[in-house]
């Protein structure tokens, strides 16, 4: 072996050695021997290198995964006498290899086995065992290969194809027959032996019986020797966690409901009697985070024994099943509220399908209330947040906590459906109490008060947000306590979490205000002092401006009194913060675009007259203009490209906040009734010039054009003027990106005024074409993905905007191109439809084809036209398909042939039995299509019902291809 090369796989080794190792490793899973020298090396122990050895089993682990069958069969018992007398040299060896080694060995066994069980070595396990014996270096060994040989057949993680998923369940099949009885009796050999001794290994067997107790027969297992022997290691420190989840698996595997039934109450007679339910005895918090999954695996099996037994009418067991799970609760009650998250999360699942069978009984006894109830108060202790919570800089644990809080928000919906009344009464209970003192209560319970009172807005659901009519006792106990919320000064409280509920909870039940309108000065107030947005708390002002927004726009009808005071109040929040003055302005700009569109919500939807509306607009659009005519200038004359690149950001932030505003403006308010059209053209005037900027064009471009799609919108065609010079700038020096992103405005322009913009379309068209194509010629490094995809894309943009312009009736602007355009326009259709592999494009491209053959392909069409449609249209139709790319089991694909389908239909209504007779005489004969199969594909094209010719299409091609 290549010496030099080996050292190349030291972890310390510099880039140039692991470069080569990495080649050498390559070359030799190429070379048909090299796997030899490995095999030789791994049997005589040649090298004392961990990294060497791994390498070599890698190699082998090649070999026998892809290469296998090109083997002699002397060659492939050579490979298993290496592996057999690897094996038994490390029963000897002073020292046992390092863990990687030995779970690397194991895979390359396990492979082995699955290609060579079925047929040439069906006595594998019998061979490992008769080398291993009971030697614990052996065991380990041997177990480990047990538990890759069961990731190789049932892991579900791992993708099979089909062939293998077979082989698998043969394998198995056939395990169970000859070796599973045999494999069992070893692994009570084992446990027997090593449990007192020597726990890793027990631990290891322990691992292997749960992995396998999902596939074999269970009573090889469950049985008294073993489960004695299980629940002997329950009271093992070091061995009961490890049986604890080898139990759960076997209380886990599908079996008969009685049968279930009678395993889990023996296990449960057992562990109860040896004083495992005794939760509060117990300190080591693992333990019983895998004992609290046992728990849950027994209730849930519980319920399924019931859920069987119900629906199979045997109701006597039902009722005995039933009776076991109410016994189970006092000890999931426990592990629910135990302080350790991990505990309580792993019963949830029990106890969420307990209240899902309390919600199907129609009548609960007192204890199945009391239950209820104390699930109730489980669950609102354990939403609480603790000490250790950190709200400032939050990390995994915070993240588990945020989890485990979504887990327990689902039992409270369930709660509501088997009691609703019972969980309205325990919130208001709590929230009432907290909420008395809150001056004096921790924040925790303040923000879990208030948290509840929000939490019911989903638990019990209504339309529309509708909380406050209807039902009355339910209307008028969550009036009081949102009355409770806005007036007991709660939202004064010094902690974010507390803060953030409160503001929350208002906008959840925006139609309180609606009933009782009087509290609205006071919620606006706290949004809108150190409470809110200015706060001091960044991410609580962040959050205020988003749920403001939406406080506002929700209840516009109710804000008209406080319009001016609002507007006023806000002002320094609009503020445009430029970069040199150094300011840190309270809000990130991304937070001010709320505040901005409340701004605009609040002119529009107000009562006040157009004069007034559009003087408002221009007191908040004006600073605006002005700021960035002025930022413009400075970016002209700066130097330093950061300094550059933050005024450019400025720039945009003020384009965004102008185009904010305009979301306000609905079918009801157009910007012409609110007379404020003149404003917002005052601002494109603003902000166009910064098109021809030299400086940092991409943002700035992508911020007017952003703008240029509102406008569209709102100002409809007093935008018009506007159009043909902005276009001009965009289309200056653009990259493929900056083509693909000006496009859809075109399209929108196009699409919306149709007829109106076609003189400025038939003078852009071919300008916007040299663009696109000079792009999509630009020579790119072969493998250079990025560039390949933008010109994908790009394409998929031209096409999109040719559909747009024929979709949209507009052909003359293409026809008055001048023939030579005409035809170069048409041929990228037909490239694009025939020569690039995107069935996205190609389906665009069909539909263009269409159009315009429904267009010009009658008598009247354009000269020459008709020629074109034989020439190339009929051709590409069949020429795409045709293609080994094209591929028929792909959706997208499939889209496109039947656009393709849709193309033919069309020239055949339009040329009608000229098309036929085209196809019978000259073209299909081209093709060598058999004249049998020319007079099927002529007759389903002929028929009326398009449907019929489309899947008749799919068929062809199927045949046709090889």
């Amino acid at each position: 072996m290549d010496e030099q090369a080996l050292l190349g796989l030291s972890p310390n080794a510099d880039s140039d050695f692991r470069q080569r190792a990495l080649a050498y490793f390559e070359q030799l899973k190429i070379s048909p021997d090299a796997w030899q020298v490995c095999a030789e090396a791994l049997a005589q122990r040649t090298y004392s290198d961990d990294h060497i050895k791994f390498f070599c089993f890698q190699v082998l682990e090649h070999q026998v995964k892809y290469k296998y069958s090109e083997l002699t069969t002397v060659q492939q018992q050579l490979i298993r006498e290496t592996l057999v007398s690897w094996l038994q040299t490390q029963m000897l060896s002073p020292q046992p290899e390092k863990t990687f080694i030995r779970n690397k060995a194991a895979q390359v066994f396990a492979l082995l086995f699955v290609t060579e069980y079925l047929t040439k070595w069906p006595k594998f396990f019998f061979d490992i065992l008769s080398v291993v014996d009971l030697n614990p270096r052996g065991v380990d060994l041997y177990l480990r290969i047990l538990m890759a040989v069961d990731s190789e057949l049932v892991d579900r993680d791992v993708v099979h194809t089909s062939e293998e998923a077979r082989r698998n369940t043969l394998i198995k099949d056939t395990m169970r027959e000859q070796c599973i009885p045999n494999l069992v009796e070893s692994w009570y050999q084992i446990l027997h032996n090593y449990q007192y001794t020597n726990s890793e290994v027990t631990c290891q067997c322990l691992e292997v019986v749960g992995a396998y107790v999902s596939w074999i027969d269970l009573s090889l297992i469950a049985n008294d020797r073993f489960i004695n022997m299980l629940l002997g290691h329950m009271s093992v420190e070091v061995l009961r966690e490890e049986a604890c989840d080898c139990l759960f698996e076997i209380v886990n595997k599908g079996m008969d409901p009685v049968d279930k039934m009678k395993l889990v109450e023996s296990l449960c007679q057992v562990l109860q009697s040896a004083g495992f339910f005794s939760i509060d005895q117990e300190e080591d918090v693992d333990f019983l985070a895998r004992f609290s999954k046992l728990v849950n695996g027994m209730g849930q099996s519980l319920i399924v024994s019931w859920t069987k037994l119900v629906k199979n009418g045997d109701i006597k067991n039902a009722q005995e099943a039933l009776q076991a799970i109410e016994t189970k609760v006092a000890l999931m009650l426990q592990l629910l509220i135990h302080e350790d998250d991990d505990i309580s999360s792993n019963i949830i699942g029990f106890c969420y399908d307990y209240l899902h069978i309390l919600k199907q009984l129609t009548v609960l006894s007192d204890q199945q209330k009391a239950n209820v109830e104390a699930i109730m108060l489980a669950v609102m202790k354990k939403l609480t947040y603790d000490e250790e919570y950190n709200f400032e800089n939050e990390g995994e644990d915070e993240a588990m906590f945020v989890e485990y809080r979504k887990q327990l928000k689902l039992l409270l919906d369930r709660l509501a459906q088997v009691s609703p009344e019972l969980l309205l009464a325990s919130v208001r209970r709590v929230f009432s109490s907290t909420l008395q003192n809150w001056q004096t209560t921790r924040f925790m319970e303040v923000e879990v008060a208030i948290r509840l009172l929000y939490m019911l807005a989903e638990a019990l659901p209504v339309s529309h947000g509708a909380h406050f009519s209807g039902d009355v006792s339910k209307a008028s106990a969550l009036q009081d306590m949102m009355r409770t919320l806005v007036t007991s000064g709660v939202s004064s409280y010094q902690h974010t979490s507390v803060t953030l509920e409160f503001f929350e909870t208002v906008v959840r039940y925006e139609k309180f205000f609606t009933v009782e309108p009087q509290h609205i000065p006071c919620v606006l107030m706290a949004f809108l002092d150190h409470r809110g947005l200015r706060h001091s708390s960044a991410k609580v002002r962040s959050r205020s401006a988003y749920l403001f927004s939406r406080f506002v726009k929700s209840l516009n009808k109710q804000m008209n009194p406080f319009i001016e005071d609002i507007l006023n109040r806000i002002q320094d929040l609009l503020e445009l913060s430029p970069p040199e003055n150094g300011y840190q302005s309270l809000l990130s700009s991304d937070d001010q675009l709320f505040i901005y569109e409340t701004a605009g919500v609040l002119i529009v939807n107000s009562e006040y007259p157009a004069e007034r509306k559009q003087s408002l607009m221009r007191n908040l659009l004006t600073p605006l203009m002005e700021k960035f005519k002025i930022l413009l200038e400075k970016l002209m004359l700066a130097q330093d490209e950061e300094r550059q690149s933050s005024l450019a950001d400025c720039l945009n932030h003020a384009v965004g906040f102008a185009s904010r505003t305009s979301k306000a403006f609905s079918n009801k308010q157009t910007v012409k009734q609110c007379g404020c059209s003149e404003v917002y053209l005052d601002c494109l005037q603003t902000f166009l010039p910064a098109l021809s900027c030299p400086l940092q064009k991409d943002i700035l471009r992508s911020g007017v054009r952003t703008f240029l799609h509102r406008m569209i919108i709102c100002l409809e065609e007093e935008v018009l003027p506007f159009i043909p010079s902005a276009s001009e700038h965009m289309l200056k020096d653009c990259e493929a990106k900056d083509l693909q992103e000006f496009i859809p405005l075109i399209n929108q322009i196009t699409a919306k005024f149709k007829i109106q913009v076609s003189p400025f379309l038939q003078q852009m068209f071919m300008p916007l074409l040299h663009a696109i194509f000079e792009v999509l010629l630009r020579p790119a490094e072969e493998n250079d993905q990025s560039a390949a995809l933008e010109k994908q894309m790009l394409r998929r943009s031209y096409f999109a905007f040719l559909q747009t312009v024929t979709g949209s009736g507009m052909s003359e602007v293409i026809a008055s191109q001048g023939a030579a355009n005409v035809e170069r326009v048409l041929v990228t259709v037909i490239q694009g439809a025939v020569e690039y592999p995107d069935p996205i494009a190609q389906k665009t491209c069909f539909i263009i084809l269409s159009k315009l053959v429904e267009l010009w392909g009658g008598k009247d069409g354009p000269v020459g036209f008709a020629d074109f449609v034989y020439k190339h249209i009929v051709p590409a139709c069949f020429l795409a398909p045709l293609k080994q790319t094209f591929d028929l089991a792909d959706a997208q694909t499939v889209l496109a042939l039947s656009e393709c389908a849709v193309t033919l239909k069309t020239i055949h209504l339009k040329r009608g039995p000229e098309c036929i007779q085209y196809l019978q005489q000259e073209y299909l004969p081209s093709l060598q299509v058999a004249p049998e199969i020319i007079q099927e594909f002529c007759q389903a094209l002929q028929q009326p019902d398009a449907k019929v010719f489309k899947n008749y299409l799919k068929v062809f091609f199927q045949r046709a291809k090889p």
